[in-house]
């Protein structure tokens, strides 16, 4: 980290985490970028380091101070603080770099305070909930607004207000703000009158310190259109259009669209139109409502400027389900019109591959794919998915995106609940099925990156995987999904760069979404980039608590570090899981619990037997028993199992590196270069 950052850092005692992230929060939303340790990750040379350059860099840095700093004379947050006090020494007097916000009733006199933090901006911000007033500040701190010093005393405890008197240029900002909110909010009541369907209400607006946002152009957010059947069995309709319309739009390369992930999280509830788009980055939004009956359809559209409110465009279509595929084009070429966006070669092309005309292969396709997405447990759920796929296919032969979808689904199926020789045949249904789907639409990414799927996990065959998730980038380099996938395996071939970067791409277009997150982490973990690596672990935890997996890859990640007791905190946390037992097995012996993680192992063997050879090997590896190890490395060869793609990688092979057995199995799999 080089040069100076337009961000916050956020200091805080974990006592305090849950305020420290309210204030977070806040700032995020109106478009501040804040440094906030959400893994509460305290310790290790590697982390130190990051913390370090930080405060180094960072524009803006606020100590949350409340009665638990107080009561605590030694803390990683003063050493933050030391370290933020000796950097405002080199700025000048009106430069505001420390911005101190009291939690509580903590006393105004607090001797355990540095002198410099009353020096400027002291605010006191109960329990962390942060008014519109100190976002306006930071916001006007960080654009370079110079302040006058002040010794006055805190603002009053009845008061969030901020203490430091603006200029009067400040002052002047702030009556225009005012008067241009009081425009907004009138054209946006007369549009809301217009507009009686809309999807997402207009609600409480944001407050008008927010004028910062500053999308990328040519960003658009697709939220779920409004099932108006009267029937709440359409929901799958209503949803698998929406998404069909956003793939759509993600056929233009000229477009930034918002994925399905997370533009489906805000379903159902009532939030502004700004707010959603200032959480997914976006200029503008695309809302509407579906009404089906038979086989014809209504469907009533509108875009939506994301920062002013107005209407950019709207229209009602009349459709039979057979001219879906056309519906689809006219609505992507008429978001593209209103953006201005110039439409580059044969689009409805582009948009119509890989679908179908029949109406019920259709409705099939929509009903396993909304069942795809929501699918939790793979051994009782992607069987129906796989059912409805091969339903949509049988209505049409020819349906690219069904045999694409079912691939997919197979594939999944094999690697999560297979077993025995269902395990080779799913792999073969799922490479024939992404071949068929290829055969039919050779320019469809879903189907080359269905192949790069089954090619990697199931075949083993990492150049031709590598080929197939190169060519799906290149066709959809808007594709969330593409870009994850092919990030993560990037990265687990040793292309740290590549795959880093096409899965922090993948974060910008589905923000919200876990899977985009955990294949973020997964990447940096490869890179052993493990501070980064388990603070995206963290965010897939605050997105889906439940998500087993991700308390493991955390533990994995803090165990690279060096943290031994983060990471048996992190994997004890779901126990039950098998990733978790894997990463006891291995930190249970550091700590020299034995006992323990030969426990954690037989559990492991218990469920699986030899289904996770690999793992095994990586147990073993950790241990130092490099025979056993190699053991189970070479029966993970004998099966062809899956997780034998994280081998060139793989931090925890690496005390069997220099083996000749270790180097042997390498090359038999032709990991490309």
């Amino acid at each position: 980290m080089t040069g100076t950052s337009q961000a916050v850092f956020l200091s805080y005692a974990s006592e305090d985490a849950e305020a420290a992230r309210r204030i977070a929060d806040v700032l995020r939303d109106a478009g501040v970028e804040v440094w906030f340790d959400q893994s509460e990750l305290r310790g290790g040379d590697a982390w130190d380091q990051s913390i370090r350059r930080q405060i180094k860099s960072c524009a803006l840095f606020i100590p949350v101070i409340s009665k638990n700093t107080d009561a605590r004379p030694e803390g990683y947050f003063r050493l933050e603080w030391k370290l933020a006090v000796d950097r405002s020494h080199l700025f000048t007097a009106t430069k505001a770099f420390l911005v101190p916000v009291v939690i509580d009733d903590a006393s105004d006199d607090d001797d355990q305070v540095p002198d410099r933090f009353r020096e400027l901006q002291w605010t006191r911000l109960p329990a962390g909930e942060t008014p519109p007033a100190f976002v306006a500040r930071v916001q006007q701190l960080l654009s370079g607004e110079t302040v006058t010093a002040t010794r006055s005393r805190v603002a009053p405890r009845t008061s969030p207000a901020i203490v430091g008197r603006p200029s009067a240029s400040g002052w002047s900002k702030r009556l225009v703000r005012v008067a241009f909110g009081v425009l907004v909010l009138g054209a946006v009541a007369y549009f809301a009158i217009e507009r009686p369907w809309i999807s997402k209400p207009l609600g409480e607006r944001p407050p008008a310190h927010v004028a910062v946002f500053s999308p990328p152009p040519n960003s658009v957010a697709v939220l779920p259109f409004v099932n108006m059947s009267g029937d709440k069995e359409q929901e799958y309709f209503s949803d698998g259009l929406t998404e069909e319309v956003l793939n759509s739009l993600t056929e233009i390369h000229e477009l930034q669209v918002a994925a399905r992930t997370s533009a489906f999280s805000f379903k159902g509830q009532n939030i502004h139109i700004g707010s959603i788009a200032r959480k997914l980055n976006v200029g503008t939004v695309l809302e509407g409502s579906v009404r089906r009956s038979g086989n014809t359809v209504r469907i009533t559209t509108q875009l939506i400027n994301a920062t002013t409110g107005f209407q950019l465009w709207s229209k009602s279509y009349d459709r039979d389900l057979g001219d879906v595929l056309k519906l689809q084009t006219e609505i992507a070429t008429a978001v593209a019109t209103a953006l201005e966006v110039s439409l580059l070669g044969d689009i409805a092309r582009k948009i119509e591959l890989g679908g179908t005309r029949n109406p019920a292969a259709f409705d099939a396709y929509l009903r396993a794919s909304k069942l795809f997405q929501s699918q939790r447990d793979a051994g009782k759920e992607l069987p129906a998915v796989i059912a409805g796929y091969t339903k949509a296919i049988e209505l049409d032969p020819d349906y690219a995106l069904a045999f694409a979808g079912r691939s997919l689904a197979v594939n999944g199926y094999t690697v999560e609940a297979a077993t025995g020789s269902a395990i080779r045949e799913g792999f073969e249904v799922a490479e024939r099925d992404a071949r068929r789907a290829l055969t039919l639409a050779p320019d469809l990414a879903e189907a080359h990156m269905a192949l790069a799927n089954v090619l990697e996990s199931g075949v083993l065959d990492f150049a031709q995987a590598g080929e197939e998730y190169e060519r799906a980038v290149t066709l959809a380099p808007g594709n969330a999904q593409v870009l994850r996938l092919s990030g993560n395996f990037a990265a687990n071939m040793g292309h740290f760069d590549i795959g880093i970067a096409a899965t922090r791409r993948a974060v910008v277009l589905d923000p919200l979404a876990r899977s985009t997150h955990a294949e973020l982490g997964r990447a940096l973990y490869a890179a052993r980039r493990y501070v980064e690596a388990a603070s995206a672990q963290a965010e897939v935890i605050s997105i889906s608590p439940d998500f087993e997996p991700a308390y493991a890859e955390r533990g994995f990640a803090f165990y690279g570090l060096g943290e031994l007791d983060h990471a048996r905190v992190s994997c004890e946390a779901k126990r039950g899981h098998w990733q978790s037992q894997q990463c006891l097995a291995i930190v249970y012996a550091r700590l020299g619990r034995l006992a323990d993680a030969q426990a954690e192992l037989k559990k492991i063997q218990a469920t699986f037997g030899n289904a996770e050879a690999y793992q095994y090997a990586t147990i073993y590896s950790q241990w130092g028993d490099r025979t056993m190890a190699l053991k189970w490395l070479n029966t993970a060869m004998r099966l062809r199992d899956s997780g034998l793609i994280y081998l060139k990688t793989d931090p925890l092979m690496d005390p069997l590196r220099t083996e000749p057995g270790f180097q042997a199995v390498i090359r038999e799999l032709k990991f490309p270069d």
